[in-house]
């Protein structure tokens, strides 16, 4: 059989806070595309109807769900056994689920809910994952990320804001986790099949803006641009999903498809790797 006439191989996507927004515009273009989309979200009608909205407006039947609530690590590791147990390796994970809150809330772990749901969640699912990643021939991990880290700074004497909680700042420390985690694992991979990027998808329209007006406030007086709609800011993460233009891009940080320089203190490797033993200790993992 010739190379053209070969059966293409679907690549497995997992995105978690795909019920809605950014998330579910992304798996719909992926299985648009003829992917095998792998959905996970916490509220179980959601999932489904999510699922079959997908399968019913993309014609695909490779559309799964898990149902699952990342703040709860419990749940994360039970996550990552599924799919082990169900599928033979990951091409794309999307670290995309993540809220604000305007008061201190705690997950059932007792970590504080910003920092367990935006941070330590796509830590350790990523950890858990990654094997099943490396057996990819092209793994790409994209953790979405926001404007607002430019924002942040880590505090690692009160990584759980017992003292003097913002809401705000709680975020912009989680998105900045995110970035030097990201940057940290980018070059922890740098000689595998696997890259790590991160994106700002924009101030998108969704109900998480909606449901929290004094993120949206911020947002939009730090990036200064007018909302955009969930699919404009699902585009960057297909991109990043799909592209053969980013291939080979590792530890890159994209806005509106191109990459840019994210915030000075995202490259502070010594903070970066200090991070990393505190996240493993907080998430009882290693990698």
């Amino acid at each position: 059989m010739s190379d053209s006439n070969k059966p293409l191989i679907k690549k497995i996507c997992v995105i978690t806070g795909a019920t809605s927004g950014i998330g579910k515009e992304t798996a719909k273009a992926l299985a648009l595309k003829g992917e095998h989309v792998i959905i996970v979200g916490r509220n179980l009608t959601k999932c489904e109807s999510t699922v079959k909205t997908i399968k019913l407006e993309t014609g695909s039947t490779n559309v799964d769900y898990f149902c699952t609530d990342l703040s709860d690590l419990s749940q994360v590791y039970s996550l990552a056994k599924a799919l082990k147990q169900n599928y033979p390796r990951i091409d794309i994970l999307m670290n995309n689920a993540g809220a604000y809150f305007r008061t201190r809330l705690e997950s059932v772990d007792g970590h504080e809910m910003t920092l367990a749901l935006n941070y330590l969640s796509p830590f350790l699912l990523t950890s858990l994952l990654i094997d099943m990643l490396n057996e990819s021939n092209q793994g790409r991990i994209i953790n979405v990320s926001s404007s607002a880290h430019f924002k942040g700074s880590i505090n690692l004497e009160d990584l759980q804001a017992k003292n003097n909680f913002d809401g705000f700042k709680a975020y912009a420390q989680s998105k900045l986790a995110l970035m030097l985690f990201s940057y940290q694992l980018a070059r922890r991979l740098k000689n595998t099949n696997t890259t790590v990027n991160t994106l700002h998808p924009g101030l998108v329209a969704t109900n998480f803006g909606k449901n929290n007006g004094l993120i949206r406030f911020y947002l939009r007086r730090l990036i200064k641009t007018n909302e955009i709609s969930p699919l404009e800011g699902s585009r960057t993460c297909f991109y990043l999903a799909t592209s053969e233009d980013v291939a080979e891009i590792t530890g890159g940080y994209f806005v509106q498809g191109q990459q840019v320089r994210s915030s000075d203190a995202s490259y502070n490797e010594k903070l970066a790797k200090q991070l990393w033993q505190v996240s493993e200790t907080l998430t009882n993992t290693s990698f």
